[in-house]
């Protein structure tokens, strides 16, 4: 008999098991894939540390969180500045000072502002959705060629029908700095993602290829309490009706050249052009052969029951059916829900470990 029979070996799943096993619990990870490591997971090609399912970059204000991660991997100092395409031409991301003398060539930040305040017009002051979050931020052109159509793209949803929340994560600076996030640590595991997991869950029993769904009264005989990092609607058979992601499909190359694009990451923002980015994962950190570069264009998809959830699409709707599978989640004493799927929060991998660790200090252990 298991102390805790956790569903899914992602993040969320591997550091409550690691927490547990710690404090003298017996646990028992199961996950339908083949691997470790959930959306984290790297594998080796040619050397180069492979992002199997898009980009991870590790970045957080929160000292403890850091110190915590850093104590499964060794990270290097890498700085997150991504470039955007739009129709051939080149944009600096975030927004700020290098995107609008690209686009406009205003090199002074008041005229910037200016700029954007007259795009922006007298308009509503009640901002309702993306679309004049955006505008009221930066400006139509630079919502027009930067951010609707890769938006729009990546949620299948107009930009008027989003929620103004999903923009409010990109910094706008008046200055010439192209570090996309803010945080005060920031870095990538030189090892690739995949050794985090693999000291996590050392010494803890994990059955990959396990699928909790095929066989769930057999699994929750198994152990005093199940921690599951699943779509919460899918737990419940979707009763209240099923939450919407969005999806991703991957086209990955392995290319005999050194060097395909220069850069980690290109945007693609036309909607005319249909994946939303190409990662070259070899400038990462620098790894592998010097002959070879591996390349994945990653495409949005609209989630259905047989494929993989990724982002949950957090507006009034959605957030109306799961308050309704949360409510009953919570009436349930031996489950916990966890993670961007079990909590249906779009969450970035250092809120993921707070929010398992907060947790686990709420267990009466």
């Amino acid at each position: 008999m298991y102390d805790y029979l956790i569903v899914g070996a992602g993040i969320y799943g591997s550091v409550f098991a690691h927490e547990l096993t710690k404090r003298g619990k017996k646990c028992l990870v199961i996950d339908k894939r083949n691997h470790i490591g959930g959306n984290m997971y790297t594998g080796r090609v040619h050397g180069i540390n492979v992002h199997k399912y898009g980009p991870h970059i590790f970045h957080t204000n929160d000292e403890k969180i850091w110190n915590y991660i850093n104590k499964f991997t060794a990270f290097n100092q890498f700085v997150y500045n991504p470039v955007a395409n739009y129709e051939g031409r080149l944009y600096n991301l975030p927004f700020n000072m290098h995107t609008f003398y690209q686009l406009w060539g205003i090199k002074d930040p008041n005229l910037v502002l200016d700029k954007i305040k007259e795009q922006k017009g007298n308009g509503n002051n009640i901002i309702s959705n993306l679309e004049e979050q955006a505008i009221s931020m930066v400006g139509s052109d630079i919502y027009e060629v930067l951010i609707k159509g890769y938006t729009e793209k990546q949620w299948g949803k107009k930009c008027s029908e989003l929620p103004k929340s999903i923009i409010k994560r990109l910094p706008v600076r008046l200055t010439f700095n192209n570090n996309y996030f803010n945080d005060k640590f920031q870095g990538m595991p030189t090892n690739g993602y995949t050794e985090i997991f693999i000291n996590l869950l050392k010494g803890i029993e994990v059955r990959l290829a396990t699928d909790y769904f095929s066989d769930s009264d057999y699994f929750n005989c198994l152990a005093r309490k199940i921690v599951y990092t699943g779509p919460i609607d899918r737990f419940f058979d979707y009763k209240y009706g099923k939450l919407e992601y969005r999806s991703l499909e991957f086209e990955t190359n392995v290319l005999n050249i050194n060097n395909y694009q220069g850069i980690y990451v290109m945007n693609y923002t036309s909607s005319e052009i249909p994946y939303t980015r190409v990662i070259e994962h070899k400038h990462f950190d620098n790894h592998g052969d010097e002959n070879v570069t591996v390349v994945t264009k990653e495409y949005p998809k609209t989630g259905t029951i047989n494929t993989e959830p990724y982002y949950p699409v957090n507006d009034e709707k959605n957030n109306k059916i799961f308050l309704q599978y949360k409510k009953e989640s919570e009436m349930l004493h031996n489950v916990i829900m966890g993670g961007r799927l079990g909590e249906y929060k779009y969450y970035d991998m250092h809120q993921v470990i707070a929010s398992a660790l907060n947790m686990i200090s709420k267990e009466s252990l």
